[in-house]
C-alpha cells in the first residue's frame, strides 16, 4: 500500500510450517487412504495378486476393472492438500495383462491431480499421462516438478504453485472410449508436506449487527502528514458507521462519494481503514471477502510491523520505533478497480543498503468475478518464507537467501489492516462501493507462540 521504487517478479520456493504426510496404501491392510473409490468402473482393493512374479510379489493388490465406462476412474480424497513444491513425486506399480483390454487405445496410464471439495472437481485437473507396458509389473513415477502435464483448464497456473489439489484419480488407456482394460495396481506412494499451522489462535466473524467490534478493531483516521494519505490517495478514512459496520455476519467497508471535512481538509470521499488490535509472529491468516468494484477503488487486506512509528496508528504509541519500510509489509490481497480480474500479493522491505528506501516483490494471479463471489486470501508466514494464495492456489513466495534487516525485516509482530483507498483514477460516475468480509482468522503452528493481544 506504500509508495516504493521498484518491482520485481520473482518466484521463490517455500518451506512452510510442516509435517511429513503419507498417502500410501500396499494393499495388504498398511493404508493411510481413508478411502479409494471407482468411478465409472468396478475396483477391488483386497484382490489376491494374480501375477505374483518380477518386481511384485506381494499377496493383494487393486483390481480395476473398465467394462466400458467412459470416464474410468479409480480414486481418492487425500483429506489435505498437496503441497507440490516440497514434495512432487507420486508413484504405483501397475500390471495390464493384454487379454484383459480391448480396442486401439494407447497403452497408457495417467494419474490426475483435482481439488475434491468443489462441485466441478473436474475444471481443476492437471493430469500426467505415461506409457505402459502389457503383461508384467512396472514401476511408474509422476513427477509434477519434471513430467510434462496437462491443465484442464488451460489458464490455470503450475501445479507447483497450486494448493488446492486434494484428490488423485487413476485412469488406464485413456477415456471417452467404450474399450475394456483389466488392471492391476500395488504399492501406491505419495510423502510430503502439509501445514500444520492450523491452530486457531485470533479471529473475527462477524457475527451480529451494528458497529465493528472496538476489542478487536481501531480505526486509523488521522491524516499522517496532516493533508492527505500516501499514493495522492483522495479519501478521508472514518469511523462513521456509513463506512463501516456489521451486517448479518459480514463486515462491510464502504467507500463513497461524500463531501467531508475533516482536519482542516475537505475531500469528496470518505472509506474505512481498520488497524487490529492483536499482533503475532508467524502464522496463516486467511480472510474471507467480496471485493468492491470501480476503477479508482484500491481495496487490501495487509500486514504491518507493529513497531512502525505512523502518526495516528493504533501500535505506534506503545511499539513505535521504526519507519516504513524498515518495519516491513505484508500485501495479502490488494485490488485495483482498473484492473478488475486481478489479484496481486507483495512483501516490501527496505532497499538493500538504505532502511529509507523501499523495494517491493509482487506477483499475482487471474481471477474473476472477485467483486460478485467470495474467496479466501490467505498467507503463510514463518521464519523463512512468506507464500500468498488465493482458494488455496498460491502465486507468490518469497523466501530470500540472505535474510538481514533489509530483505527480511519480517521477524517481528505484525498487524492486519482492512481499507478502501480511493486513487486519482477513480471515474466521474463512481459512488460507492464496499468490500465484504466474512471472517479474519489466525491460525499458528503451536497455540503457545508467539501471539499476544495488546491494547494499550
Amino acid at each position: 500500500m506504500r509508495t516504493i521504487i521498484s518491482l520485481l517478479f520473482l518466484f521463490f520456493c517455500v518451506t512452510l510450517f510442516s509435517q511429513t504426510q503419507i498417502s500410501q496404501d500396499d494393499f495388504e491392510g498398511t493404508s493411510s487412504i481413508p478411502s479409494w473409490f471407482g468411478d465409472d468402473c468396478i475396483i477391488d482393493t483386497h484382490f489376491n495378486n494374480p501375477y505374483p512374479i518380477g518386481i511384485n510379489t506381494s499377496a493383494k493388490v487393486l483390481k480395476y476393472s473398465d467394462v466400458g465406462g467412459l470416464y474410468a476412474n479409480v480414486g481418492f480424497d487425500a483429506g489435505f492438500n498437496f503441497n507440490l513444491l516440497t514434495s512432487s513425486v507420486f508413484s504405483l506399480k501397475v500390471y495390464v495383462p493384454s487379454n484383459g483390454i480391448t480396442g486401439n487405445q494407447n497403452n497408457q496410464i495417467s494419474l490426475k491431480l483435482q481439488n475434491g471439495s468443489i462441485a466441478e472437481p473436474w475444471s481443476t485437473q492437471c493430469e500426467i499421462i505415461k506409457p505402459i507396458l502389457l503383461n508384467q509389473w512396472q514401476t511408474i513415477t509422476f513427477n509434477f516438478a519434471t513430467d510434462a502435464f496437462k491443465n484442464f483448464n488451460p489458464n490455470s497456473i503450475n501445479p507447483l504453485n497450486r494448493w488446492d489439489f486434494s484428490r488423485v484419480l487413476i485412469q488406464l488407456n485413456g477415456e471417452n472410449n467404450t474399450s475394456n482394460v483389466l488392471a492391476y495396481i500395488d504399492d501406491f506412494l505419495y510423502s510430503g508436506a502439509i501445514s500444520t499451522c492450523n491452530n486457531l489462535v485470533w479471529s473475527d466473524e462477524f457475527d451480529g449487527n451494528g458497529a465493528v467490534n472496538s476489542l478487536n478493531w481501531f480505526h486509523q483516521t488521522q491524516l499522517p502528514n496532516g493533508i492527505s494519505w500516501y499514493n495522492n490517495e483522495l479519501q478521508h478514512y472514518t469511523n462513521s458507521a456509513t463506512n463501516s459496520y456489521c451486517s448479518n455476519g459480514f463486515l462491510n467497508i464502504v467507500a463513497k462519494r461524500e463531501l467531508f471535512t475533516n482536519q482542516g481538509q475537505t475531500k469528496q470521499f470518505t472509506s474505512a481503514r481498520l488497524n487490529s488490535k492483536f499482533a503475532f509472529k508467524y502464522g496463516r491468516v486467511e480472510v474471507r471477502a467480496k471485493l468492491p468494484t470501480g476503477a479508482g477503488t484500491w481495496p487490501a487486506i495487509w500486514m504491518l510491523g507493529r513497531n512502525i512509528k505512523e502518526p495516528g496508528g493504533f501500535w505506534t504509541g506503545t511499539y513505535g520505533t521504526t519507519n516504513w519500510p524498515a518495519c516491513g509489509e505484508i500485501d495479502i490481497m490488494e485490488h485495483w478497480g482498473t484492473n478488475q480480474n486481478v489479484i496481486s500479493s507483495a512483501v516490501h522491505h527496505p532497499i538493500n543498503g538504505n532502511l529509507s528506501i523501499g523495494e517491493y516483490i509482487s506477483n499475482a494471479q487471474y481471477k474473476p468475478d472477485v467483486s460478485n463471489e467470495f474467496n479466501i486470501y490467505a498467507v503463510e508466514w514463518n521464519e523463512q518464507s512468506i507464500t500468498f494464495s488465493v482458494n488455496g492456489i498460491n502465486h507468490l513466495s518469497y523466501n530470500p537467501t540472505i535474510k538481514n534487516p533489509y530483505t527480511w525485516p519480517f521477524d517481528a509482530e505484525q498487524y492486519l489492516l482492512l481499507n478502501i483507498a480511493i486513487e486519482p483514477s477513480v471515474t466521474q460516475n463512481f459512488i460507492q462501493s464496499t468490500m465484504e468480509i466474512d471472517y479474519v482468522r489466525v491460525y499458528q503452528k503451536d497455540v503457545l507462540s508467539t501471539a499476544a493481544i495488546t491494547i494499550p
